[in-house]
């Protein structure tokens, strides 16, 4: 099924791209999700506004998450969870504490879609986490968690 990005999604394309996908992950993932919409003949200007509005941000953007890369990388945020004994959390660490956690500690401003955990975080200790700030331009920071 061909469809066209509306979001970034990872290891698939950005905002604009065409691209060819199964049925079942077009219709199971992306399409309730609104982050693509079906091709079609008409949906190619869809597909040109969506580049040319790139393409206006993508300058002033990308000097933005240079700087917000710099404030980033090699700094850590600090996530409390609850944890028993044996320092195993009671849920896992998602991608919205992370980004709240950067904002109470005072970084910039991300968009949890936009947090690649590799591996759920479920245990108490240090963990990477992936940012993607910009389409070039991504950041690596450290998660520790803590007992609550």
């Amino acid at each position: 099924m061909k469809l066209i990005l509306t979001q970034p999604v990872s290891g698939l394309g950005v905002a604009g791209d065409v691209v060819d996908v199964k049925d079942g992950y077009a219709r199971n993932y992306l399409l309730p999700r609104k982050l693509g919409t079906a091709w079609t003949k008409g949906g190619q200007k869809q597909v040109d506004a969506i580049l040319a509005g790139r393409e206006a941000r993508s300058h002033k953007t990308e000097e933005e998450a240079k700087a917000a890369k710099a404030s980033l990388e090699g700094s850590s945020v600090t996530v409390s969870a609850n944890a028993g004994s044996g320092g195993r959390l009671f849920g896992a660490v998602t991608a919205g504490d992370i980004a709240d956690a950067i904002a109470t500690a005072g970084g910039p401003k991300v968009d949890k879609r936009r947090i690649e955990v590799p591996r759920p975080i479920r245990n108490v200790g240090e963990h990477t986490a992936h940012v993607r700030l910009h389409d070039d331009v991504a950041a690596d920071i450290t998660v520790l968690v803590e007992q609550a």
